[in-house]
């Protein structure tokens, strides 16, 4: 690997470390030349499935939207950062697991809506209210039952 400060090709592994909940390995680099120390990330090349929406349209999957739409549900609730990628690796190893080409919209949106609702209840509701469009109050009353029932 090529050191970022000198260019030079001539780099030694310090230290790794496993990542991301075992998705990534940290390596500690040191150059052989100009003896500054930097770190490099190695992750698996993952071929991921399309996302089949409602109305057809397919589109690449995007680890970006889960952690987005996740951490929108999850702001100002007591949940650390450490939680959300958990359960943001958690989804994207179900989706993975489905070991399909394609994937509907609707499985990945309840994968996440699982791993909110493991990580906090008012989450899961914010969550289920945009992606289930709740158009009354009913929709929250069932939606809140989903959460007190689990805990039982």
């Amino acid at each position: 690997m090529y050191c970022p400060y000198c260019a030079n090709d001539d780099t030694r592994v310090v230290d790794s470390r496993v990542v991301e909940d075992g998705a990534a390995v940290r390596r500690r680099r040191e150059c052989e030349s100009c003896g500054k120390r930097f770190s490099s990330f190695e992750r698996a090349e993952l071929k991921l499935p399309l996302v089949v929406k409602k109305d057809g349209a397919r589109q690449a999957f995007s680890i970006g939207k889960i952690h987005s739409g996740m951490q929108k549900a999850l702001e100002k609730r007591p949940v650390s950062a450490e939680a959300l990628e958990k359960g943001v690796n958690a989804v994207l190893r179900a989706v993975q697991e489905q070991g399909e080409s394609e994937i509907a919209a609707q499985s990945v949106g309840d994968f996440v809506m699982e791993q909110l609702r493991r990580l906090d209840g008012v989450a899961y509701v914010r969550f289920a209210s945009v992606y289930r469009e709740f158009k009354d109050v009913d929709d929250f009353l069932a939606a809140v039952k989903t959460v007190v029932g689990k805990k039982e």
